[in-house]
């Protein structure tokens, strides 16, 4: 498909040649026309001139030019099918290659993947993860007793403290200022 598009195949040059031909059957067609209305002027003159006989050979022409024109017209019916048989069957291939390629595709990615077994297994090993995480969740949540919050709070206060302490050496502050009022 893809560098195909710069090179002329069999099939373009069937669909040209099928083109070519509805061409040359339209130019036929034109001049089976011109020779008809010349018979029918033909017919006129003769008919005016009081030449019965001729008149009629040029209607008799006539005749035949507009039964070649409807054979042709059947011709030109049977190439245009055709030809848009030939450009549907292309349309049809197209669709029909990208429908392999589309096919192919998936196959790789389901390969990929591991089919289905592997996509059951990784589910529920998914599943299995989330479990135990609500499993480690659970015990750290509830199993703290009021002992252990204690000690966790106090701990936290102890951090809390050397944490003040650590910036007061590094940054001492400046003496306190007295909160008792002057008498006036």
């Amino acid at each position: 498909m893809g560098n195909n598009s710069s090179r002329v195949t069999a099939q373009d040059k069937a669909i040209l040649d099928l083109k070519t031909q509805r061409d040359k059957l339209h130019q036929y067609q034109r001049r089976i026309t011109v020779l008809t209305d010349r018979e029918t002027q033909i017919a006129r003159q003769m008919l005016a001139q009081g030449d019965k006989k001729r008149a009629l050979l040029a209607l008799r022409r006539k005749k035949y030019q507009e039964t070649l024109l409807a054979k042709t017209d059947g011709q030109l019916e049977q190439l245009e099918k055709l030809t848009s048989s030939v450009e549907f069957a292309l349309i049809q291939k197209d669709v029909v290659f990208g429908l392999q390629q589309g096919t192919r595709v998936l196959k790789e990615i389901h390969a990929e993947m591991g089919g289905i077994d592997h996509v059951e297994k990784l589910m529920g090993e998914t599943a299995d993860a989330i479990a135990y995480q609500q499993e480690v969740s659970e015990m750290l949540g509830g199993r703290i007793s009021n002992q252990d919050e204690d000690e966790v709070e106090n701990e936290l206060a102890a951090l809390e403290a050397e944490v003040n302490m650590t910036a007061q050496i590094r940054h001492p502050s400046l003496p306190s200022v007295p909160d008792t009022k002057l008498s006036t």
